[in-house]
Formats: C-alpha cells, structure tokens, sequence
C-alpha cells in the first residue's frame, strides 16, 4: 500500500522545516529545477486501474527517494530546492505521471536504506546513483539503466604515491567510501578490512579526506567529479575506473509494468533530447562527454 495522503502530506511539511547545512562547498551543485523548460508534465494522464502509474497519478503527487548530499547528482541546497541529474531524471518520470516538479516529496535516501526504504513503501521509487546489482534485485526491482559510471579514487592535489586500487595496499592507504554501497563491496577485493573507513555520505568521506583522516575516497567516477568540484581544488581523480556500473531506478521487487513504464519514459526523454538536456544542466557543467542512455534491461 502506498502512503495515504495525510501521511506524505506530513512528510512534506517536515521536510520544508528540516534546513541541512550544505556540505564541502557553497551547495550550488547543478541546476535548481532547471526542468521547466524541457520536461513534459501529462495533462490528466490514463493508466490502467490497480497499477503504481495510476495510484500515484490519481493521489497527484509522488514520494521519490534520492541523495540530499551528492554534488552534481542529488543534493539538497539551502533553499530546500534539489538538484542534480539523479533529480531531473525523477522530475522526467513524475511527469510522465502527471506530476509537477513542485508536487514531488523527495526523501533523503542514503544508500544502505534504499532496499528497506522500497520494500516498506516509504517511497515510490529511488533516484539515487543507485548501481544495479544481483544481491539487490534479490530484494527490489530496477528500471533502466539510465546511466553507466565506473568506480575511481579521488586523493588530495599533492598525492603522488596512490594511483590505483592496486596501489593502496602497497601504501597503507586508509580510504573512505559509503556504507552499504557498491563502492565498499568493489574496494574490498583491493584492501583489507582495517583499512576502509565508512560514512553515511561521500561528503563524509571528503571532508575526511581533507583532513587527513583518510587518504583516499572511492565511489563512481562522476560522483568524484562532484566532490572535486565543491572543494576549490584540493582533490584530484586519480587511475582508471577499474569497474562498470549501471545506475537504475529502484522499484517494489516485481512490478513489471511500472519498470516498463520507466523505461519507455526514459527512452522518450533520450529522444526528445530532455535526457541531454538534464545531464548538460547538472552533471554535465563538469563533464567532457554527454552519455547516451544506455540500452534498457529486461523487465520481466
């Protein structure tokens, strides 16, 4: 059963006096509901009855989980606005439905709650570099993926000595990653136990690495990207990526319609040209290349 009204009413109010103090930076990363010029909201969309699409088309707002501390990608500005490309992608698929950008409950998702934040119908979906995987989708269902980034290290501008995975062994190297992420369970393999050290966010894991509590961060690629951008030069990426990983909207563990609901919606954002248009307004100021949409899994 999805929240009843009042409930995600409540939350709402809760969430605009809750006021989080940006973190690593000014908190300005990516655009602020820079939708408004190439996200299609459906008048009166029609859905078949029983289905998520028509439950949350018919309540008119949406509870979507995400990051509130991830530069670039989910992130939670001052103002209370969101932002980032995890962000714009939801407001693309809360359009679809019928839902307006101002109509949207987001809801702090950080990662080792995603799979229990689904599975007991705290959101209706996540949008949070949530990397698909197969002891997730044990638990939960994914749509897309809409993104693929590769794990990386991010050190301070002055190291020289780490510049791998490989390498952090052979330094001693303490490094910072989130708990309950993909990132921790890919490090792992490269370093022993005693030498990881876990935050709730990867802002955490920077600003412990700006202080010398850690000598290394390692998440995806971009996500990195982020964090060296909101700390005025005093990280540098460093290596190769040395995994792939696919970015997929979480959803309840066998909803088959409203993954194909997702992945045709994403699919009409890659053509309409608002997939771009989301990555080069967030992410993207940061970034070289825009990515394609990457080819859609299999639902059933």
């Amino acid at each position: 059963m999805r929240l009843s009204k009042r409930l995600r009413l409540g939350a709402m109010v809760a969430s605009l006096v809750l006021v989080l103090a940006a973190c690593g930076g000014s908190g300005d990363a990516g655009s602020d509901d820079s939708g408004d010029g190439y996200i299609d909201v459906a008048e009166n969309p029609v859905f078949d009855k029983g289905t998520t699409m028509a439950e949350i088309a018919d309540d008119g707002q949406v509870t979507i989980g995400t990051k509130f501390k991830q530069p670039l990608f989910g992130f939670k500005k001052i103002d209370d606005s969101m932002a980032g490309f995890d962000v714009e992608i939801a407001k693309i698929i809360a359009g679809k439905l019928g839902i307006e950008p101002d109509d949207i409950n987001w809801k702090r998702t950080p990662s080792k709650f995603r799979e229990l934040y689904i599975e007991q119908n705290k959101v209706d979906f996540i949008v949070a570099t949530y990397t698909i995987n197969d002891e997730r989708a044990q638990r939960v269902s994914f749509a897309g993926p809409y993104y693929k980034a590769g794990q990386r290290l991010m050190v301070r501008k002055d190291e020289s000595d780490i510049i791998g995975p490989e390498s952090l062994k052979k330094t001693d190297a303490d490094v910072c990653t989130a708990r309950g992420s993909t990132s921790y369970q890919n490090i792992k393999k490269y370093v022993p136990k005693n030498q990881i050290t876990l935050f709730e966010s990867y802002s955490q894991c920077a600003d412990a690495l700006n202080t010398g509590q850690v000598d290394a961060v390692t998440t995806d690629n971009v996500i990195l990207l982020g964090l060296v951008s909101d700390n005025e030069g005093k990280f540098k990426l460093t290596g190769d990526a040395f995994t792939d990983d696919p970015y997929g909207v979480g959803i309840p563990k066998g909803d088959t319609e409203f993954c194909e609901f997702i992945n045709e919606t994403l699919e009409d954002a890659a053509e309409s040209g608002a997939y771009s248009e989301a990555w080069k307004n967030t992410a993207g100021e940061f970034s070289d290349e825009t990515p394609d949409l990457p080819e859609a899994n299999d639902c059933a």
